[in-house]
């Protein structure tokens, strides 16, 4: 069986950081991904996103990202169920990350045309590395 998620979209306010009861740092935001046809009005249309980082990586991306960054985000996608205020039981699905990439830099910096390094050190920090490439050494 198999449960794999890959999307990449803009982050829709900043991520929540919270922790367990053991200390283990859990993270929540919500990113906007279009889709990928127009609706008959020629519009296109989004979903809203739940995602749930666990860890090191969610204490980095509470650091590190903010609304309207593009991130990608690879994980599972998780159904859970809960009873609201009210007692009427509903269910909840989100995207539990295994490893989110940071996709652009900080807008402030990014105007500035020089970046901080923050984005090298959050991929370094949450175990992450970019790779740099020549496109002639892609084999297809």
């Amino acid at each position: 069986m198999l449960n794999k998620v890959i999307l990449i979209g803009r982050l829709v306010r900043e991520p929540e950081l919270r922790y367990t009861p053991n200390g283990v740092a859990v993270a929540r935001f919500t990113i906007a991904v279009d889709r990928p046809f127009a609706s008959r009005q020629g519009e296109r249309e989004t979903d809203f996103i739940d995602i749930v980082v666990w860890q090191k990586q969610a204490e980095v991306c509470t650091q590190y990202l903010g609304k309207g960054r593009l991130v990608a985000v690879e994980g599972r996608l998780q159904i859970r169920s809960y009873d609201d205020s009210q007692g009427v039981r509903r269910k909840a699905a989100e995207v539990v990350a295994e490893q989110v990439r940071f996709l652009d830099r900080p807008r402030d910096t990014q105007a500035a045309g020089t970046g901080t390094g923050n984005q090298d050190f959050a991929l370094a920090e949450s175990g992450y590395s970019e790779i740099n490439f020549n496109e002639d050494d892609i084999p297809f």
